[in-house]
């Protein structure tokens, strides 16, 4: 009988309900990534673009390192003292790091987009703890993304690698040797020359410019150094040690993940193409769009039109972080935001930094109400104190 009062009642539910369309997005879970690859395959180059295009937080090692020690955190305080030592940072103080980031505020929102993990060091925990670590987090990967190229290909393009000592920028040998930047130049001239006439003026100007860029830029590569660990020998090390140790478990992580969700790419290309391959895979789990960015860029300004008006919130003109935090503090329209379409005003920098971060908390039941006050007056003995009480206890109030 229940079954049949559930199919009957079914076809009466309203399932575009706005509400439940919203809190059902506020508990679903963000675009979580990771790339694999071998040392060398692009996996930092093509993470750090499938971050900005979906836009999710770009973890690495050495990228979450920096920004501890730039942002002066405890951690970025223990990791320079280390380096002013000259000791380098421990592989437990890393992963701490890394964790720490995929816990933050910001990923519970957005997702992240992960790679260098795991790592070749297994002096703090081996690949397969830190394989069976990354897939156990309350935000695990959703999609994994393995990057093939030949070992010789490999070595070849890490034993190319320059950098700045000043800047400490890597430049590829296809941007500072002189044989490969002028053999480029010469396949483009051939390409342009089987154009139409129409477009070959256009590309004689785009040409004239490009082909500037290159000798402009030979001039300050003569100071480019090569690191220890971009020498031959020490690349086909890596690469064994990562066929050795991480890529058995990676290979059997990647036999049991949903086929549907694991993308595999020819690393030998261009970084360009690779990201334009992934770039086109639908993700349901992604929210963010251009549209979503515009309705944040224009929600500090006055209205469109008088005819136009943003959308407001239920809060209204009150802040949602303040009465999160049980205070009822009016918004400033200097910090306004959209968020699925909806305009929230906030009350401060501080505060819209917070609902920046991640919305969800603000915004989830239970929601944040104004509080409401009653006033009981009556005559003496009229039962004023039994009906606060009553009030209070069915509301959940305090008299």
């Amino acid at each position: 009988m229940v079954l049949q009062e559930e199919k009957q009642v079914q076809p009466f539910t309203d399932i575009f309900d706005e509400d439940e369309a919203e809190k059902s997005f506020l508990l679903s879970k963000p675009t979580c990534l990771i790339v694999f690859g071998k040392p060398g395959s692009g996996k930092k180059t093509l993470a750090r673009k499938l971050a900005q295009r979906w836009k999710c937080i770009f973890i690495e090692a050495s990228e979450v390192t920096q920004t501890n020690i730039q942002q002066r955190t405890e951690y970025g305080l223990k990791c320079q003292e280390l380096l002013c030592q000259g000791q380098s940072i421990p592989e437990e103080l890393v992963t701490e790091m890394i964790l720490q980031k995929i816990e933050s505020p910001e990923v519970a929102h957005f997702g992240y987009v992960l790679t260098g993990f795991p790592s070749l060091s297994e002096e703090y925990m081996t690949v397969p703890q830190q394989i069976e670590k990354i897939m156990n987090l309350k935000l695990k990967p959703d999609v994994l993304i393995n990057i093939k190229c030949p070992d010789y290909e490999l070595c070849q393009r890490i034993s190319g690698q320059r950098q700045n000592p000043d800047s400490g920028e890597v430049y590829q040998r296809s941007q500072w040797d002189p044989k490969v930047t002028e053999k480029r130049k010469k396949e483009k001239d051939q390409d342009e020359e089987e154009d139409e006439e129409e477009d070959e003026e256009q590309e004689e100007e785009g040409e004239e410019e490009t082909a500037e860029g290159p000798y402009k830029k030979l001039e300050s590569f003569h100071q480019l150094v090569q690191r220890p660990e971009d020498f031959l020998e020490n690349a086909e090390k890596r690469i064994g040690i990562y066929k050795d140790i991480v890529l058995p478990p990676v290979e059997k992580l990647l036999t049991d993940q949903d086929c549907r969700y694991l993308i595999e790419v020819d690393g030998s290309q261009q970084p360009d193409h690779v990201f334009e391959v992934n770039k086109n895979y639908t993700c349901s789990y992604c929210c963010f769009n251009k549209q979503d960015e515009l309705f944040r860029a224009l929600s500090s300004y006055k209205l469109i039109a008088p005819r136009y008006r943003w959308r407001r919130s239920r809060w209204g003109q009150v802040c949602p972080v303040a009465l999160k935090e049980g205070d009822i503090v009016m918004g400033n329209p200097e910090f306004a935001v959209s968020f699925l379409g909806k305009m929230y005003v906030l009350s401060s920098q501080e505060a819209l930094k917070k609902f920046m971060l991640n919305p969800r908390p603000y915004l989830l039941p239970p929601m944040p109400v104004s509080p409401c006050k009653v006033f009981v007056f009556g005559p003496p003995f009229s039962g004023r104190t039994t009906i606060c009480n009553v009030i209070a206890r069915n509301y959940k109030g305090k008299v």
